[in-house]
């Protein structure tokens, strides 16, 4: 998979996340899950962008570890979705199994650039 086919799939992943919640019931808890899902999904789409612009071997490191953590992050508010039963586990299957995929595909590279930078 390729840098901009990367890129593709994070930002829809975040398009997704975004339409996801907004169909999410107004309750304080989702409002406030929803909004925390909404800035990591987004921001995993963002600075995965911001790798590419990397000024220096290090800067890109640093910037992919903020993509790991930010997949992680939204993989958490997911699950917390879930386990509240803010959202039923099949509906959001696809999205979860995606956001697991980029978490592991960005731990890797991240894994990559560190060993190789020694």
């Amino acid at each position: 998979m390729n840098a901009e086919e990367l890129r593709a799939r994070t930002k829809n992943l975040a398009v997704r996340i975004v339409e996801m919640v907004e169909r999410l019931p107004r309750t304080i808890g989702s409002d406030v899950m929803g909004k925390q899902l909404i800035r990591s999904a987004t921001s995993v789409a963002a600075n995965y962008r911001a790798v590419g612009r990397a000024r220096s071997r290090a800067d890109f490191i640093n910037k992919l570890g903020i993509v790991v953590e930010e997949a992680d992050e939204t993989l958490f508010w997911l699950e917390m979705l879930i386990d509240l039963k803010k959202v039923k586990e099949a509906d959001v299957k696809d999205i979860v199994g995606e956001t697991k995929e980029i978490v592991a595909i960005f731990t890797a590279a991240h894994k990559t650039a560190r060993t190789n930078r020694k």
